[in-house]
């Protein structure tokens, strides 16, 4: 995706381990995912000192301000609504990285 390397996962638990495991720099994920919710990983996420820094962007097709609501407050960096617009979504990228720079994993 625009110059940038990306891993996939379908569910939240497969997302989880491969976030431990690779340390992205960035991770987008969907509010509804099998197993857990976004959100939850995202407790999941904050939880683990290897993964509590990672800026990751929630993706969302509902319109309801109660749910965009509870998504800002759950503690996720940026909020991306459905359908995705691909110059939206790689703005949001780089500001987050920008303000967020790459540094060595911890062991």
């Amino acid at each position: 995706m625009n110059g940038y390397t990306t891993l996939e996962s379908t569910s939240a638990e497969d997302g989880l381990r491969i976030a431990t495991e690779h340390h992205p720099a960035l991770i987008v994920m969907d509010i509804h995912l099998p197993g857990m919710s976004g959100i939850e990983a995202l407790k999941s996420l904050r939880a683990d000192r290897k993964t509590r820094s990672t800026p990751v962007i929630a993706v969302t097709a509902s319109v309801m301000s109660q749910q965009q609501a509870e998504v800002v407050s759950a503690g996720f960096d940026a909020l991306e609504r459905k359908p995705i617009s691909v110059a939206g979504l790689l703005n949001t990228v780089r500001r987050l990285l920008d303000r967020h720079p790459i540094s060595p994993a911890s062991p």
